[in-house]
């Protein structure tokens, strides 16, 4: 473990610091897919607000 030592021989422990690396563009397929996943994720949420209104609303 990395470490410094100070005045009056303290030490000073830091941690390790992770690799950073270059993030790559999505391919095509995983576009497709990222707005297939949206289009779910929306029709779900649109369900739980349909479900939640028709529910609350009856009299």
């Amino acid at each position: 473990m990395p470490y410094t030592t100070e005045e009056g021989g303290r030490l000073n422990n830091f941690a390790k610091e992770p690799t950073v690396y270059q993030a790559e563009d999505p391919t095509g397929t995983e576009k497709r897919n990222y707005v297939f996943l949206g289009i779910v994720a929306a029709a779900l949420v649109g369900g739980l607000v349909f479900v939640a209104y028709s529910v609350s609303s009856v009299s």
